[in-house]
């Protein structure tokens, strides 16, 4: 089933998420991430952070948590076995720290189709902001759907 481009532009619910010191130190350890700044909490503060400061990419894994795509592409009447991940990206505007609260707002981007609709593209745009309004991060994804 081909995902309808009436879908461009559509905005997903708004998530605020709680940024926290222990899942912060976990996913260092998972990535392998050895700089102290990502774990302890003097080391952050010693080179000028307020806390903990989140690592690049934990933001689109809250991105995943926040936005429920499985349940956005099975109300799409997409095949979840059918679905791939295609690619991300990240624009950063501020850095955030444990101990903040961030709000998640996504909207799908773009819907399009190659190799005569054998494959369909769904970007997902995501704005990431602290409190007050002010930006800490774009994240853009890909996903495919083998037809």
């Amino acid at each position: 089933m081909a995902i309808s481009p009436d879908v461009i532009g559509r905005e997903l619910p708004a998530v605020a998420v709680d940024v926290e010191r222990g899942r912060l130190r976990f996913f260092a350890a998972a990535i392998g991430e050895t700089d102290p700044v990502f774990s302890d909490l003097a080391a952050a503060r010693a080179v000028g952070h307020p806390d903990l400061p989140v690592p690049p990419t934990f933001l689109f894994g809250l991105d995943l948590e926040a936005s429920d795509l499985t349940a956005l592409l099975a109300g799409l009447g997409v095949d979840l076995r059918r679905v791939l991940h295609g690619e991300q990206s990240f624009t950063y505007h501020s850095p955030a720290h444990a101990g903040e609260t961030l709000t998640f707002a996504p909207r799908i981007a773009d819907v399009y189709s190659r190799k005569g609709g054998a494959l369909e593209f769904l970007v997902k745009e995501t704005a990431v902001s602290r409190a007050g309004g002010t930006a800490v991060a774009e994240l853009r994804s890909t996903i495919v759907v083998r037809a």
